[in-house]
């Protein structure tokens, strides 16, 4: 783990905005076929694998291989994150399946999911905000399904709207679904999701101004549907509840 801290580091500096170049990944369309990552400074792999860094060696290295350099081009939605030389890319290496997502939402067009997500975020409409779990995390969760269901359902290669895949480390970048209102739309994640990332998370709740947001988040010793955790985040007055509506 310290040598993934060292190499996520060296990336905390960079920004979206300021590389004109992202870069795809399609390892993983040997069974998600139609599903393109593309990894940008502020939006790792899904897998947890890759960062810009690692992608840009990769092609160094194999310049024909899954890891290729996309100039992002045009914006079309700087706020949701959605480019048109990014839009040109995915429909050529999805053969015509997908022809646009957003970098930075999960309501509206969110990027493909594979099956070998980290964590799924998910809509939870009575909260107003999002949950995610994580892969290691097998009980149910406030959206109804388990991680495996739900892998199965969207990890195909789908951009399905209310769903998308991520790594545990996009949790705490500050791009992580912020077209939709960021870290303050989670209400729910597991006890275990919440100590791992938890230092990196206070850092960056402290960023946006709240502090102690983690401990407003419920996990399963609260509740393991919407109607269990709403009361505690009314108790909490977590922002969420505060924002405008999410769908």
């Amino acid at each position: 783990r310290g040598v993934y801290r060292k190499r996520d580091a060296r990336i905390e500096g960079m920004t979206d905005e300021t590389i004109e170049t992202y870069y795809s990944c399609t390892l993983c369309q040997s069974f998600a076929p139609s599903h393109v990552c593309m990894v940008s400074p502020e939006r790792t792999g899904l897998c947890g694998a890759y960062n810009w860094m690692d992608c840009k060696a990769s092609n160094e290295i194999n310049p024909t291989g899954p890891n290729q350099p996309v100039e992002k081009g045009q914006a079309i939605d700087p706020k949701l994150g959605q480019w048109k030389g990014v839009n040109e890319f995915i429909y050529k290496a999805s053969r015509g399946k997908i022809d646009h997502y957003n970098f930075y939402s999960v309501v509206h067009d969110p990027m493909t999911t594979c099956g070998c997500c980290e964590c799924i975020c998910v809509v939870l409409p009575l909260c107003n905000g999002v949950m995610t779990v994580n892969r290691e995390y097998d009980r149910m969760t406030p959206c109804g399904m388990k991680f495996t269901t739900l892998a199965g359902t969207i990890g195909g290669g789908l951009s399905t709207p209310g769903f998308v895949g991520h790594s545990k480390y996009n949790i705490c970048q500050r791009k992580f679904i912020v077209g939709d209102g960021g870290i303050k739309r989670i209400v729910w994640m597991p006890r275990m999701l919440k100590e791992e990332i938890g230092e990196r998370f206070k850092k960056r709740a402290e960023e946006i101004g709240i502090p102690d947001l983690l401990d407003r988040i419920a996990d399963e010793t609260i509740g393991a549907t919407e109607e269990e955790i709403l009361p505690f985040l009314q108790e909490k007055k977590h922002p969420a509840l505060e924002m405008e509506p999410i769908l």
